[in-house]
């Protein structure tokens, strides 16, 4: 039923809520990754992310070459950004961010995801998004989470689709980066959808859907599909291509 006001006007549905909180950096405990904000202690990881060129391409940032280019990341970072680490070694695994966190509209974003290729394509890669997407929503308070990318990544879209997000359109011409023209296409997961979403993450990681060499039983976007909509979501979406 569409909404009303005193001039026959639509408008949106009236919405109790009361402001997001700025994230502080609060350490993330998962069982396959910890996720700690990002220092000068992990300088080795981001020189360990340099030595992969290619995870850098889409990325208005360079990678480092030295120590000091490294520290200059940390320093020069205009989000909350987190490093990944396994939880019993404290191995580097990778890097992710905040970006563009707006508590005042409650909205943020999750960008600048690097991983290494320990992490990628394993559980504990899913896991971090469970637990950045989670803390946003559920205890920071957040009505809207934000997914974007450089068009052409084909797999940042996959991820974005495979993880849950829906795709919001492309604006052209958003940007130049590293001399290139850049269309930024959007994703965005909701407070209403976010419930499907969270229980899709936590039924694919869950020991019962891998078998003993580790590998899945039902992707991602399987387990989604099978699960009963909540009342008042979002709903399924569109289709998406199952990772």
């Amino acid at each position: 039923m569409t909404t009303v006001d005193g001039w026959g006007q639509p408008v949106g549905d009236e919405v109790d809520w009361s402001g997001a909180r700025r994230p502080r950096g609060e350490v993330l405990r998962g069982r396959h990754v910890r996720l700690e904000p990002l220092t000068e202690h992990h300088v080795d990881g981001l020189l360990d992310l340099g030595a992969h060129p290619r995870l850098w391409t889409y990325l208005s940032m360079e990678p480092p070459a030295d120590r000091s280019e490294a520290l200059r990341l940390v320093s020069q970072d205009d989000g909350v950004a987190y490093a990944v680490v396994d939880p019993g070694s404290g191995r580097f695994l990778g890097r992710a961010s905040y970006l563009r966190v707006q508590p005042q509209v409650g909205s943020i974003e999750v960008g600048a995801v690097m991983y290494l290729p320990v992490l990628q394509r394993t559980r504990g890669a899913t896991e971090v998004q469970l637990l950045l997407a989670r803390h946003a929503f559920e205890d920071l308070g957040y009505r809207r989470y934000e997914w974007k990318c450089d068009s052409l990544n084909a797999p940042s879209r996959r991820a974005a689709l495979r993880l849950g997000f829906e795709e919001e359109g492309t604006w052209r011409q958003a940007m130049v980066v590293k001399g290139r023209n850049r269309d930024t296409t959007w994703f965005a997961i909701t407070d209403r959808g976010w419930p499907r979403v969270r229980a899709a993450m936590e039924a694919w990681l869950d020991d019962a859907n891998h078998d003993a060499a580790g590998r899945q039983r039902r992707t991602l976007t399987e387990v989604r599909a099978g699960l009963v909509e909540p009342p008042g979501s979002d709903g399924p979406g569109r289709p998406v291509e199952p990772g």
